[in-house]
Order: structure tokens, then sequence, then C-alpha cells
């Protein structure tokens, strides 16, 4: 669903044009609400990150401190906590192999989506984010529609040819769960697990890049059971 993947976090991790592995996964349950739970996996590129951390700046830009991103990690967490329809947010961040887990409890797709927004903009230093104004995730009851939002993979336009082939390597996994069985869906690329109450897209950064419409996906339900 590409959705922000904490973005205000992302965006400093995606600035270090390392290697990264993604999983978004999102469970739904029949009346809306859900959980949803962000991965981000920077390890094997961990020699390369402490290394530019060690740096004060890299091509006119100042490299932010482990200090500094923990504190916009801690400052996202309070920030989408405090928003309404969240509950039971978790972010967690190992700075010895660079892996990060966000995980929050949502009341409907439409306080998910209100609230990382909100918190993405009072992160961030624009003003005006045009790519904050998509749906990057509907929910009518009887079916889902996914997309990732294109701030997600913007940052990566300019990267130069060796941090390309980086993102080649990496992977990113988004994965739709319900509370019921999967009727059908839209994306040719997707997988359903063997119990129909899950569906899979994997593909990796820099594909992502070039088609960010590579991860969409329209799910259909089968009909609730009275």
């Amino acid at each position: 669903m590409k959705i922000t993947s904490f973005i205000g976090l992302l965006v400093i991790l995606f600035s270090f044009n390392s290697c990264i592995e993604i999983i978004d996964d999102i469970s739904i349950k029949n009346d809306g609400s859900g959980t949803l739970k962000y991965t981000v996996n920077l390890s094997s590129s961990k020699i390369k990150i402490n290394s530019i951390l060690a740096l004060d700046s890299l091509e006119g830009k100042k490299v932010p401190s482990l200090s500094e991103i923990q504190e916009r990690i801690i400052s996202f967490k309070s920030k989408l906590e405090a928003k309404p329809g969240m509950s039971n947010v978790t972010l967690d961040y190992n700075f010895t192999d660079y892996i990060f887990k966000l995980q929050c409890d949502f009341t409907n797709v439409t306080a998910l989506q209100t609230a990382l927004k909100e918190v993405i903009q009072e992160e961030s230093k624009e003003k005006n984010i045009p790519e904050l104004e998509e749906a990057w995730l509907n929910w009518d009851g009887t079916k889902m529609v996914r997309s990732i939002p294109e701030i997600t993979v913007k940052k990566t336009k300019d990267f130069k040819q060796e941090d390309i082939e980086s993102m080649k390597q990496g992977n990113y996994t988004s994965i739709s769960r319900f509370e019921r069985t999967v009727d059908k869906f839209d994306n040719a690329t997707a997988t359903l697990s063997k119990n129909k109450m899950a569906v899979m897209i994997r593909t990796n950064p820099y594909a992502l890049t070039q088609n960010s419409k590579i991860l969409e996906n329209t799910i259909y339900l089968t009909p609730i059971k009275n």
C-alpha cells in the first residue's frame, strides 16, 4: 500500500542510498478496523550507513546523527499515537543492524490515512506536499484498494547508478490480511495464501521507483456469512 513507510523516518533512510528490505503488512477486520505493521531492514548496508554517519555532510547536505534520527523516530511515534483512531503504537529501532519496526492499531482506514498524512506534514519542512492528497487505501467492507504513496519513493529519483544497483538487490513485500476469504484480486503478480485470507505482492525498491503502480491492487472478499 505504499504507505508512509513511517515516512518521516523513511525519507531519512532513503537518503542513505542503501540496499533496503521493506515489509508492509496490514490486517483489516470485517468492521474496517485493523493493524498496520511496517518493517524497514537496512542490515545488509550497515557498514555503508556507519561510514555515512561518520561524516559531517554528504554532497553538500548535513548528515543526521544517530541521536537526531532517534529524536525523529520518537517524535513520529508520539504524534501518531496522539491522533484520533490510533492506538497501541510501537516503533522499535535497532541502531546496530538498522532495523526499524512500526506497528499500530486503527479504528478505520480513514483514521489511519488521516493520522499518517498529518504526522508526515507536521514532521516535514515542506509546506505543501501534493503526494499527501492521494488516498492509498480504500475499504468499503467488500473490497480493498491499495496503492503506494508517491512520497515513499520520490526521494530515490536522483540516485546514482551504484545506488540503483543496491536497490535492485532489495525487496518490498506488501501483505494484505483479512478476517474472511478472498474471492479474487486484480494484480496478476499477487499471490494468495493457502487459507485464502491474505494476499502478497513482492517486488524490489528499484522497480517501485520505475513504476509506482506496481503494487496497486484491488482485492475482493467473499460475502460475510450471516
